[in-house]
């Protein structure tokens, strides 16, 4: 009984001994488990190229911003120099209407005193007398205000056409950073959502 008992319970070959199948699904998984490493591994790489392009994304960002905020600088110290120039301008207007006055007055006091002169019983002698300074002043006084006012039209062209170049190249460099600063923002955002989903990746 003893030995029909270890007869009818002993392994085949059929049932057990063979252990090739168990090697070889042992073997598939090791290969699984490697590549899965070496998908790991090229994730984790892209994660931290992902992570340095957008630091250089952000420096860069932090470099136009700074380039930006000194364009606008820029353009307020422009503002100010307009101001100082139209302030200037006006002082020179007035001080030309100033004189205008100043040189009608004369005239008319010259002509009060020529009035006055030829009503004089030696108003012959007198108005010769006093004719002369009158005319040299007139004319030294509209002299004066058409030099003055050459010099003044002079200086506002000058700071005019100084004006419009400089605001025209700080336009364009405005529009320009401005365009750049958007593309980096743009580019960081992409680079955002690229390692985001890297992340993602890596996670799962």
């Amino acid at each position: 009984k003893i030995r029909e008992w270890y007869e009818k319970h002993k392994p085949t070959s059929s049932t057990g001994g063979d252990y090739s199948g168990y090697y070889k699904t042992i073997a598939e998984l090791q290969q699984k488990i490697l590549a899965a490493t070496l998908d790991n591994g090229k994730v984790i790489l892209s994660v931290d190229n992902a992570r340095l392009a957008a630091d250089d994304f952000k420096l860069k960002y932090e470099n136009e911003l700074m380039f930006y905020q000194s364009v606008e600088a820029d353009i307020n110290g422009l503002h100010r120099v307009l101001d100082d120039l139209t302030l200037a301008k006006s002082d020179l207007e007035s001080q030309i209407a100033s004189l205008t006055e100043e040189m009608a007055a004369l005239k008319k006091n010259h002509e009060d005193e020529m009035k006055a002169a030829q009503n004089h019983p030696d108003g012959s002698l007198n108005v010769e007398m006093n004719a002369a300074p009158g005319v040299d002043l007139l004319k030294v006084l509209n002299e004066s205000r058409l030099d003055y006012e050459k010099l003044a039209e002079k200086y506002r062209k000058q700071a005019e056409e100084q004006y419009q170049a400089m605001s025209k190249e700080v336009i364009q460099k405005v529009v320009a950073d401005t365009q750049a600063v958007q593309s980096v923002k743009s580019d960081i955002s992409s680079v955002r959502q690229t390692l985001q989903s890297l992340e993602i990746e890596l996670q799962s």
